[in-house]
């Protein structure tokens, strides 16, 4: 299953993350890159961005259908079902979840689609006759699976309570893991599509939250993401807030450093009541210096017209604040170009403030109406003009050098990915800076200090130091060994994109880019997630007889979106011996029955 970054390509992004009647995470799985033969540094290398939220979803739902029996092939014409996870916010995403059912009806395979798309579009022509989950219906995965398979038509879309964190997971990567700490949100945003799926604001509580850290802590677990459409919003629901979470998680984390932390997307208005606990937090050791607040406008007349509850004075607060008490703070944001009203004035407000501030990463998008929202209503900005004022950004954005006078620097950095060249690994500084380092693939998991080499627009280069590399030995896993299996061969890639709470990018991940040269429009090179959907495809096997593949998953070639396949050898109880040994025991009980009355009429007769 793929996220819709990866469904679109990179040209679905703008810079530069279960079945009816049963609850199971969907995951996106990929192999590994094959390295190239020569190790040229190449550059800008930029990893995919993907969704964390939905991600996340998907890797739960991925878990419970492998503890199930169903396993992930590379070959989605073998496959017994698809399964696609969607997250809502604009048309192309959608436009792909269309295209991708069109494709799953032609090959005459069932179907079940999952996400925020049903759960907020649940009228959709393209949805008949298909069975469906809502986003609080993962858990009951398998369920919807299952009665799929056998020709029936499931849709659970009510909301109930928060499905489980302890669900079993198939992480994408082994040494991350997302971490959802609420659902929903408080704002009421006219562009926002996403609250119409995803509803209020629902939070975790903060001892669920800490037990599942110690969990993944004991798993190997090198990288902790917290997943939110709204960070800053946390426990407003529940009588708590994200300053008394994230000191309760940074209590658990390792002293040795070799798991760190990052925090996800938030929205200005909560954090402003919080900056200097926040600051604090992200001063300390285990936790990533580098914060994702989207602004979307540097015009406070847009930013009311979107209802986004406050200024671009107030932002300003937020950044200056963090900046000065946060060392080597990295901060990103979002911009939306052409909002319905938005006048040459209040672009170039837009344009004036990230020249100000020199942002390392600003996720540029172009603003689309999304049915049944406010926005979708107002006067629209002729397209032409919307795309001139992206492609001017875009272009401000990339005359920066955010990581000009890193060279000989040297930097400690916490290595978790294999590049999309094949030839690095990526590491992170503590401001989540990516580095590119040569080394083997034993790296992966490791801390190690670096010198920097060189530098480019997306990332920097550096040379591992002799003798700094920290490795800490991780513990056995604790979870099922259908999951350490399933988690051993998986892509070390994994993406940062999040979607905030009115459905613009929440890339927290400063590296995360999509590649310019596979950009349909190059103006956009520099933007990331500008598509905040993401659409997950996982194709399930029943294969309960067979041992499936090592390779736990594969991706199609060439402008093929990436599809994933689920056929694992069925663990634990199987139900065919059991059903066999049931009509052997009622064979053997039949006859002795059958021997029983011939034996008494023999007697009867004889009398």
């Amino acid at each position: 299953m793929e996220d819709i970054e990866d469904v679109l390509g990179p040209a679905g992004l703008s810079g530069g993350g279960a079945p009816p009647g049963l609850r199971l995470p969907l995951a996106a799985v990929a192999v590994k890159p094959k390295r190239r033969s020569s190790r040229v540094a190449q550059e800008p290398l930029q990893p995919d961005a993907r969704i964390p939220g939905t991600q996340s979803d998907s890797e739960y739902m991925s878990g419970q259908l492998s503890a199930f029996g169903y396993a992930i092939t590379e070959e989605p014409e073998g496959a017994d079902l698809w399964l696609i996870n969607t997250c809502t916010v604009k048309n192309p995403s959608q436009s792909a979840m269309t295209t991708l059912i069109s494709k799953c009806k032609n090959a005459n395979k069932p179907l079940v689609v999952a996400g925020c798309v049903p759960q907020g579009s649940q009228g959709l022509k393209e949805l008949e006759g298909i069975s469906i989950i809502g986003v609080q219906q993962i858990d009951r995965v398998v369920e919807v699976v299952e009665e799929t398979l056998k020709g029936h038509e499931v849709r659970l879309l009510s909301r109930k309570t928060l499905p489980s964190l302890d669900l079993p997971k198939v992480r994408k990567n082994k040494f991350i893991e997302i971490l959802p700490i609420n659902v929903g949100c408080l704002g009421a945003c006219t562009y926002c599509k996403t609250k119409h799926a995803r509803g209020h604001l629902g939070s975790y509580t903060i001892d669920s939250l800490v037990d599942r850290v110690k969990t993944v802590v004991s798993e190997g677990v090198r990288e902790i993401w917290l997943s939110s459409e709204d960070t800053g919003a946390y426990g407003r629901d529940i009588g708590t807030n994200l300053p008394n979470l994230l000191n309760a998680i940074v209590a658990e984390l390792p002293v040795d450093r070799s798991t760190m932390l990052r925090i996800g997307m938030t929205n200005p208005p909560f954090i402003l009541e919080h900056l200097k606990e926040i600051a604090a937090v992200l001063c300390h050791p285990c936790v990533y210096s580098f914060l994702h607040v989207p602004v979307q406008s540097g015009s406070d007349a847009v930013l009311t017209a979107m209802n986004r509850e406050y200024t671009v004075g107030e932002f300003r607060k937020v950044v200056d604040t963090l900046c000065e008490l946060v060392p080597g703070m990295q901060i990103a944001t979002d911009i939306i170009c052409g909002f319905p009203g938005e006048t040459d004035e209040d672009f170039t407000e837009t344009v004036d403030l990230i020249k100000e501030y020199k942002f390392p990463q600003v996720h540029i998008s172009q603003f689309y109406p999304r049915p049944g929202t406010p926005a979708a209503r107002m006067k629209k900005v002729p397209s032409n003009e919307v795309k001139r004022r992206s492609r001017e950004l875009t272009s401000v954005f990339e005359s920066f050098s955010p990581y000009q006078g890193m060279e000989g620097k040297v930097e400690r950095i916490w290595i978790t990915e294999i590049a999309t060249d094949g030839v690095h690994l990526v590491g992170h500084t503590k401001g989540y800076i990516q580095v590119l380092v040569i080394a083997p693939d034993s790296m992966l998991g490791t801390s190690a200090n670096v010198k920097i080499t060189s530098v480019g627009r997306w990332s920097v280069f550096g040379d591992l130091v002799e003798g700094s590399v920290v490795v800490r030995e991780a513990p056995k896993q604790a979870s099922a060994e259908v999951q350490r299996e399933h988690r051993q061969d998986q892509a070390e890639e994994a993406g940062c994109c999040g979607t905030d709470s009115c459905g613009t990018c929440a890339c927290s991940d400063a590296a995360q880019q999509c590649d310019p040269g596979r950009c349909e429009d190059t103006s956009h090179a520099s933007q990331t997630c500008g598509d905040q959907e993401a659409i997950q495809t996982t194709l399930v096997r029943r294969n309960l007889t067979t041992k499936a593949s090592e390779s736990n998953a594969a991706q199609l070639v060439g402008t093929e979106q990436q599809v994933n396949v689920v056929t694992r050898t069925r663990r634990g109880v199987n139900v065919d011996t059991i059903l066999w040994c049931g009509l052997a025991v009622s064979l053997a009980a039949t006859i002795a029955l059958l021997v029983l009355l011939t034996s008494r009429i023999s007697s009867s007769s004889a009398y």
